[in-house]
């Protein structure tokens, strides 16, 4: 058959609802990690390469998002680590020698906590990134496909896949290959990752801003940069964290 709109729509409504009751207990047990780490002063760090920085996008710097958030990127290694520009390409993320130097130009300090996206959770950098996270004691949230994960072999030479290293583990609930509309001559459409790392990254947001507020606590959140008193609501809770999140780029 002829794969349309409307059947992507209903494939995703259904991944959605399956990731939201599969993962309930798991929202809740990253929330409390990332609520820990606000209150000990900690910024939440997000990484994603490919298609999965869309993630670390989702966690950092949005409106309706938490301001202690910083994006963790490949082209870091350009902006901030002096490297040559063609260095970025699509194979460096499966390079696990560049994540040290990566981890290295973050702003990182010791109560941070990591949010790391991979839906296959198998490459190089990812892995390597998500070890060295782990070997300097931070907490670990890894956001990948169980399914696509379990059917493809790591490409760390240690053998193990981010989900191997996490604290939490979140399942997006996408399928082998991520697209989930089969095509009539082999292959498939419609990815789905994408949306359902997005509603897990909303939720966990969401979580630990009513846990700050059963609390009495005021939580430290965005608004849009384009409504009338936005950009000085934000500066002012941006100062506080001078130096330990970037913006942009």
């Amino acid at each position: 058959m002829t794969p349309s709109a409307e059947d992507y729509l209903e494939v995703v409504t259904a991944t959605m609802a399956r990731v939201a009751a599969s993962q309930r207990d798991n929202v809740r047990r990253a929330a409390d990690l990332v609520t820990a780490a606000l209150r000990a002063g900690g910024v939440v760090h997000a990484f994603g390469t490919g298609h999965s920085e869309a993630l670390s996008m989702e966690i950092a710097g949005r409106a309706g998002g938490l301001v202690p958030t910083n994006r963790i990127a490949l082209r870091d290694l350009v902006l901030y680590g002096g490297e040559p520009v063609d260095i970025l390409g699509p194979t460096l993320e499966r390079d696990p020698t560049v994540a040290r130097r990566l981890l290295d130009l973050a702003p990182v300090r010791e109560p941070d906590i990591f949010v790391i996206a991979s839906n296959s959770g198998v490459n190089g950098t990812i892995v390597e990134f998500a070890t060295l996270v782990k070997e300097r004691g931070h907490p670990l949230i890894a956001i990948t496909s169980a399914e696509h994960s379990a059917g493809v072999e790591s490409r760390h030479p240690s053998g193990r896949k981010l989900s191997d290293l996490a604290d939490v583990v979140l399942d997006n609930g996408a399928p082998y290959g991520d697209a989930a509309l089969p095509l009539p001559g082999g292959g498939a459409v419609g990815a789905v990752s994408s949306i359902t790392a997005a509603l897990l990254a909303q939720q966990i947001t969401i979580e630990v801003v009513a846990r700050m507020i059963e609390a009495g606590e005021t939580p430290p959140v965005y608004l849009s940069a384009n409504i009338p008193a936005g950009d000085e609501h934000n500066r002012v809770l941006e100062e506080r964290y001078a130096g330990r999140i970037r913006r942009g780029a």
